[in-house]
């Protein structure tokens, strides 16, 4: 489902170059859920990055759904992939302010010209326990809500690989449970391939697997199964 084979990310800033990325291999199998884990600074938000084609490896080749070469596309390519392919789930919700939370769910598919993005995101809305706010704007609703509505956004599209980047980094203990009980919930019941950034253990335990990273490079794995590091 997803491949990476020796995958360099490296960046020019004012005190010179900066490899954020050193040589990542990694693979994650269809239905798999992998929580990307480490500490600040060692380049899990940037692997997220280049996985889900947001931005590209100076370096190395990334693979989607088993023949799709996000290293050999351009902008374009890569933007049909992600809205073949891909959900998201942002850290800080991504919502559009002027539009409501109906129309935020059903802007992708509406954009890909299908007729029931409406029936469609006002379903998915219902499912996350929000119909009763479909015609309220981002700033009207709360960050757990705002959250759910981005939720809804991601499983609407009928994705086969879901990215979430530290989805309940802005919200309260309780409301950040309750997302990643809805997030999990619905990953598995659309046998959707989840990758995760966190920094929350609960939340890593929860997935198959964890990818630890150090330094820009993947220092090891934990299986939730077996609860060891695997070098």
């Amino acid at each position: 489902m997803i491949k990476a084979s020796e995958v360099r990310k490296t960046v020019i800033t004012g005190e010179g170059e900066l490899t954020i990325l050193k040589g990542i291999n990694l693979e994650i199998n269809y239905g798999e859920s992998v929580a990307v884990v480490g500490a600040s600074g060692s380049g899990k938000t940037t692997l997220l990055s280049l996985l889900a084609g947001l931005d590209t490896p100076t370096s190395g080749r990334i693979c989607l759904d088993t023949d799709r070469i996000l290293t050999d596309m351009d902008e374009e390519a890569r933007a049909r992939v992600r809205a073949d392919l891909v959900g998201f789930v942002f850290q800080t919700f991504q919502l559009l302010g002027s539009l409501t939370a109906l129309e935020n769910v059903m802007l992708p598919a509406e954009l890909r010209g299908e007729a029931s993005a409406q029936s469609n995101a006002s379903e998915f809305l219902a499912r996350v326990g929000l119909s009763s706010r479909e015609k309220h704007y981002p700033r009207q609703l709360s960050g757990g809500e705002q959250q759910r509505v981005a939720i809804a956004r991601a499983f609407a599209s009928s994705p086969k690989i879901l990215f979430a980047d530290e989805p309940t980094g802005n919200l309260d203990t309780r409301t950040g449970e309750i997302i990643i009980d809805l997030l999990f919930s619905l990953n598995a019941e659309f046998a959707t391939t989840l990758v995760l950034v966190t920094h929350d253990e609960r939340i890593a335990d929860r997935c198959d697997r964890s990818i630890v990273m150090e330094a820009g490079q993947i220092a090891g794995a934990i299986s939730s199964n077996e609860d060891q590091m695997v070098c």
